[in-house]
């Protein structure tokens, strides 16, 4: 994208964001429980109007929260496992496997833990939610937020309106009763940054988890900018390299002068700065009335106030006319070192190039399709698509090699962008899509498999699996949907399933090389022992499929299945007796099980 081309919309975004009455509604239930509330406490209350299906969550303490009452120290997400603290955890990603929260933040959270426990059941998950506080409360509706995100609220039976005065007690065990909600939107109010840059990165990394978090800042609030580590007041000084804090989520600035919207982390720093530097450093710490700012960008939005011009920007590219008139709107003086430093931040920001999973969905459903015409055509002419494919004999074998190419590279993607993600999202997103991981796998491992014996090589399962199947099958796993659902194993449906375990084909290789170690003069009693057990423990595997109706019948045509089978009871003689001889040695079986007819005993 060319630098002609970038505009940032930080005014008409501020626009948006002030015009649905949102921060007018959660900074009255915010305004509503320190009027409600009289002692030295976290307070919370949910608020369920009657004629809304809005519910909010709104957090305080008492007194408000100075400087004097915030330590810039930071709390691993190492030591909050080890002091039993899971609740997040899920925000670990491979990109990021740990990171920091503040500790004075935290500490009340796990302090209040089993009142929020309470809160949460007063949600109900059906309807849209804020969670919204000022100064250290806001940093409780952050971290409550996330909490929610990673582990959704259960039906509410509590009554409306219902305070719950959040002293400490006892931690209890978390309900294991949740249902999946709507995402919630927290909205804070002059509060402190509260994460370090992989907490920043790992919420940043998922746009819709990042657009959960709207931040109001005045610039007359020295809180926000408390532990940037630009600042210069006296907390904020104690911050070293190992203590820096990021913002993460979109940041609605705001001055006497008007507003603008910012999700560049890195530009909301410089911006805090910026913001910092206007004030007069003698004026003290306030309760800053975030009740005026609501309703003064309430009515510029209403009637349509306009900053005034600036000058000589009619030349200026659109990226740097945008920014001016934001810089302006803030009431900060035009400085060519900041100008350079924001055109550089926004320029990435916009040129980031988001990564669109159902785009990506549908480019793999297009060429599943092809590759289900693939077998099918293979059927036609009596053979499996996996040994069509091992033997390569048609032309139509090489559009098979392309679909399989197009359809690894789509889902290398796929995973590599869920693991970017906090593991709890990725958890989310699988009832979209893993059952397209899953049919992906069942379907294209088979051909790796054909390749890699194709070339003379051993032990797939072990030395050549590739960790995209690996991660695909930890994933099918890990969900708590029974695998065998998720590619119907049903009876009625076996003609057309794909074989549940995609290293079937592996496993009938493997099987094959045992049978000719077994058969070989050369080999010793020893190794020939160890085939036939091994031999043995196959035959189990593959009747517990076939009873279990998850191999595909595809096994009873020209197949190394049959192959193998065909081996091994040569050596093992016709008088044989196993399950799988009970049932392989008579083909009627075969058609029976392809109808999903036959009755295993």
């Amino acid at each position: 994208m060319s630098q002609s081309k970038l505009f940032s919309s930080g005014l008409e975004l501020a626009n948006l964001v002030a015009s649905p009455g949102l921060l007018r509604r959660s900074w009255k239930s915010i305004s509503d429980l320190y009027d409600s509330n009289q002692q030295l406490t976290l307070e919370g209350r949910v608020y369920k109007e009657p004629d809304s299906d809005l519910t909010i969550i709104a957090f305080v303490t008492t007194p408000v929260c100075t400087e004097n009452h915030l330590q810039p120290h930071f709390v691993s997400s190492e030591a909050l496992r080890e002091n039993n603290v899971p609740h997040f955890e899920f925000l670990c990603s491979k990109n990021c496997p740990s990171f920091s929260v503040n500790k004075t933040a935290v500490d009340l959270f796990c302090s209040h833990h089993e009142q929020l426990c309470s809160l949460k059941y007063q949600i109900d998950h059906s309807k849209p939610l804020i969670v919204t506080g000022h100064a250290l409360g806001g940093s409780i509706a952050a971290l409550f937020t996330l909490w929610l995100l990673g582990n959704p609220a259960p039906v509410s039976t509590r009554r409306r309106n219902e305070t719950v005065s959040v002293q400490p007690q006892k931690r209890q065990r978390r309900d294991s009763r949740v249902t999946e909600q709507k995402r919630p939107l927290c909205i804070t109010f002059g509060s402190p940054l509260i994460g370090d840059e992989n907490l920043q990165k790992t919420i940043s990394e998922s746009s819709i988890w990042n657009s959960c978090f709207l931040n109001v800042a005045s610039h007359l609030d020295p809180i926000p900018r408390l532990f940037v580590s630009s600042h210069s007041s006296s907390v904020s000084n104690q911050l070293n390299t190992q203590t820096i804090y990021k913002p993460f989520g979109t940041f609605l600035l705001s001055s006497n002068k008007g507003s603008a919207c910012f999700e560049d982390p890195e530009s909301i720093v410089e911006l805090l700065v910026a913001m910092g530097s206007l004030n007069n450093p003698n004026q003290g710490t306030q309760n800053w009335d975030y009740g005026i700012i609501v309703k003064n960008l309430s009515r510029k939005v209403i009637y349509k106030d306009s900053i005034p011009p600036v000058e000589n920007i009619s030349g200026s590219l659109p990226l740097r006319a945008t920014i001016t008139l934001q810089l302006r709107a803030l009431g900060i003086p035009h400085s060519q070192q900041l100008m350079e430093k924001l055109e550089v931040q926004e320029s990435k920001l916009q040129n980031k190039k988001t990564f669109d999973a159902s785009k990506k969905l549908l480019e793999g459903k297009k060429y599943m399709i092809m590759m289900e015409w693939y077998k099918k055509k293979s059927k036609l002419l009596g053979v499996g698509y996996y040994d069509n494919f091992r033997k390569e004999v048609y032309t139509f074998d090489q559009d098979a090699l392309m679909f399989k190419k197009k359809l690894r590279l789509c889902w290398e993607d796929m995973v590599a962008e869920a693991e970017k993600k906090p593991h709890r999202e990725g958890a989310a997103l699988r009832k979209r899509w893993l059952t397209a991981g899953t049919n992906f796998r069942r379907m294209v491992e088979p051909l790796d498999i054909a390749e890699y014996y194709k070339s003379g090589r051993k032990d797939y399962v072990n030395q050549g699996r590739s960790t995209l199947y690996i991660k695909l099958e930890e994933w099918l796993k890990e969900d708590e949907t029974d695998s065998n659902d998720l590619n119907s194993s049903k009876k009625e449906n076996v003609e057309s399933i794909l074989t549940l375990d995609s290293s079937f084909w592996a496993r009938v290789e493997e099987a094959l090389l045992l049978t000719q170690q077994l058969a070989s003069e050369e080999s010793s009693i020893p190794e020939k022992d160890l085939a036939r057990s091994k031999l043995i423990e196959f035959e189990e595997y593959v009747f517990g499929l076939l009873k279990n109706y998850a191999v595909s019948s595809e096994i009873f045509l020209k197949s190394s299945c049959m192959k193998w089978w065909s081996d091994y009871k040569k050596i093992a003689g016709d008088s044989y007796d196993s399950p799988l001889a009970n049932f392989m040695n008579n083909p009627g079986n075969h058609k029976q099980y392809a109808k999903g007819e036959f009755d295993f005993p």
